[in-house]
């Protein structure tokens, strides 16, 4: 173990209890409050169940790869979605985000690691195939698997789909938006979320 590996798992100890931000996740905003409930069903062909835990391959442990999603035809009134990737159980007094991207058309049912892989980091916030735009994370990246702290015990990772009735507003919104300015800019717009839940852990060995 390296002196960097004590020091983050002293950090984990001392922040044992500090997790489970369920109620402070995206789809727990204002926008959220007719549709309390998932609605839309999300699987995961290549990682499994809602709850599975996640090989090393789909974490910064490994090859980070992106956990293929897939989800059912939307119905008429469904007109874009956004899926945000949050960790809540990070000893932070709200989730993080390893992903956020909006502006995905309706007829888009499924993403793969070879969709999130074609994101360039160009400065243009839009795939190549102008799938869907995305939010930089904290590490100004479109997406990062999952690395919790070492020895914090299991960290979940909430895939959450969401379904929007009209589409956003891409030149108000502008280049630089904030996932704070998208959970605003969907109040009314909302009308169905699905969520699929991985999970992991760095443990003591």
């Amino acid at each position: 173990m390296a002196i960097l590996d004590y020091v983050e798992y002293f950090l984990s100890w001392l922040f044992q209890n500090f997790k489970g931000r369920d109620e402070k996740v995206f789809t727990k905003g204002p926008a959220f409050v007719e549709y309390p409930k998932p609605s839309i069903d999300i699987t995961s062909p290549d990682c499994g169940p809602s709850g599975s835990v996640m090989k090393p391959e789909y974490t910064q442990i490994g090859d980070n790869r992106f956990p293929e999603l897939h989800w059912g035809t939307p119905s008429a009134g469904v007109r874009e979605y956004i899926l945000i990737c949050e960790d809540p159980d990070v000893p932070l007094p709200t989730p993080i985000y390893h992903s956020l991207f909006y502006a995905i058309p309706p007829h888009v049912t499924e993403l793969t690691a070879s969709d999130i892989d074609l994101v360039k980091m160009d400065g243009k916030q839009a795939s190549p195939e102008g799938k869907f735009r995305f939010v930089k994370n904290r590490r100004g990246q479109h997406y990062v698997g999952p690395k919790p702290l070492l020895g914090h015990g299991p960290h979940r990772y909430f895939y959450q789909l969401i379904a929007l009735n009209e589409p956003l507003d891409l030149a108000k919104l502008g280049e630089n938006v904030t996932k704070k300015q998208l959970s605003a800019a969907i109040v009314g717009k909302v009308v169905g979320w699905g969520i699929w839940v991985g999970s992991f852990e760095r443990k003591w060995e």
